[in-house]
């Protein structure tokens, strides 16, 4: 219930959610956990009323959107909302789509192209329940600089991600860096590697670290806060301004630890538990994205391919250019099998030959417009990505299957039979 309002003010608003027991075989969360079906039903229905209201539908989701003061349906006051900034950033290309589809379709006869816009909020971390990180930084007598954190790298860049943001903090090149990675005896907690909470909350708990240990070599160097450090052949030196100084790390006491100069820091989300009437802050921090799906559909055989995906998420701060748009196709190819491919059927799927997945051959053009609206109370005002990328592909892809031919697809995937059998209906509808 707190996502399925999408990223829009909604004065009135009421979700009923079922849980239903079923003797399938047991199924696990899915990337978005549950958010990315809310998002098909509620853009659907954008789409429909902007057409009752009869005006575009990315002006409609516009005028609508989340901003900055505003509260959910949870009555939480938002800041650092970035919904507004992606849906202006998609418009050059909806503008321009839109005429080429018109010009396209006037002398089409079976195949129709169609353009579909869809929007996303994710909230970061865990939903009102303690979601601590802690990161510990230290110095050796040797002038070893060591990260210890323990957040797990699925392939996401997490590693990467944390230590560009702890070295930010502590002002040193991230080479002087040697990584601690997820060990129980040598890493504190980082938590779980889910909710797209890593590089907020972990990242949060680094850039502590970092300041942290930046104020004690300050402090022991008796130098200003605009001092430049720099690690060098084991030597810790410091430049503050026209004055050269060095910290003996040698002549340091070594702690229990193993280091002459530490910090450890540990950061929670401030979130509180929803009340009886759902009201309270589930979350600290939400990303927000919109994406355009440019499709054709055979509207002889019903098969639908996807040619353009323009993608804009709101990251806060990008920390990495390169791995937030490796998040955004990979969230995109999820979202594509989601709403064309994927289907299990209970006794006739066994493998990945009954079970398609998009392949490269599958994969459309995908524009990534990475948008920075920094929010107060993340690292450097970065934001969480990994989940929200793949909620809007899916009810992109389906409302532009609608824009194309009429076709509303109320079942995925949206395999040729259940498309033929939606523009059939369309055609006797209308």
């Amino acid at each position: 219930p707190v996502h399925a309002s999408g990223p829009y003010l909604t004065p009135h608003y009421r979700a009923v959610t079922r849980a239903i027991h079923t003797n399938g075989p047991v199924s696990g969360a899915f990337r978005g956990f549950g958010v990315p079906q809310a998002a098909i039903l509620q853009e659907m229905i954008y789409d429909d009323l902007a057409a009752a209201c009869d005006m575009d539908r990315l002006e409609f989701r516009r005028l609508n959107a989340l901003g900055n003061g505003d509260s959910t349906v949870c009555g939480q006051t938002l800041q650092g909302v970035g919904i507004g900034d992606c849906l202006d950033a998609l418009i050059p290309r909806w503008q321009e789509a839109n005429s080429e589809i018109e010009k396209f379709n006037a002398t089409s006869a079976t195949t129709k192209k169609g353009i579909g816009v869809a929007s996303c909020w994710y909230g970061c971390g865990n939903t009102a329940l303690p979601n601590p990180s802690t990161v510990r930084l230290g110095i050796t007598a040797t002038g070893r600089l060591c990260l210890h954190q323990g957040a797990t790298d699925i392939g996401q860049g997490a590693n990467t991600v944390i230590t560009q943001i702890c070295a930010d903090a502590l002002g040193m090149a991230i080479e002087s860096f040697s990584l601690i990675g997820p060990d129980t005896a040598l890493t504190p907690d980082c938590g779980k590697t889910s909710a797209s909470r890593q590089t907020f909350i972990t990242g949060k708990a680094a850039e502590r670290a970092g300041l942290s240990l930046r104020q004690t070599i300050l402090r022991e160097s008796n130098s200003g806060p605009k001092a430049r450090l720099n690690l060098e052949s084991g030597r810790l030196l410091i430049s503050d301004g026209e004055a050269e100084r060095e910290i003996d790390l040698l002549n340091l006491p070594v702690q229990a630890n193993g280091y002459v100069l530490w910090a450890q820091e540990t950061y929670d989300p401030p979130t509180s538990a929803l009340d009886e009437n759902g009201q309270g802050i589930p979350y600290a921090v939400y990303g927000y994205g919109a994406q355009l799906a440019e499709i054709e559909v055979d509207t002889v055989l019903g098969t639908v391919k996807v040619t353009r995906v323009t993608a804009a998420h709101d990251l806060g701060r990008v920390i990495n250019p390169l791995l937030s748009e490796g998040q955004i196709e990979g969230g995109v190819a999820q979202g594509l099998g989601m709403a064309l491919m994927e289907e299990y059927i209970p006794g006739r799927t066994e493998n990945l030959h009954d079970y398609l997945i998009p392949t490269v051959g599958d994969m459309p053009h995908v524009q990534s417009i990475l948008i920075e609206v920094p929010d107060p109370e993340g690292p450097m005002g970065a934001k969480g990505l990994g989940e929200h990328v793949l909620i809007p592909t899916a009810p992109a892809i389906l409302n532009a299957i609608t824009d194309a031919c009429g076709a509303r697809i109320e079942r995925l995937p949206a395999v040729p039979h259940r498309v033929l059998a939606a523009i059939k209906l369309a055609e006797a509808r209308s």
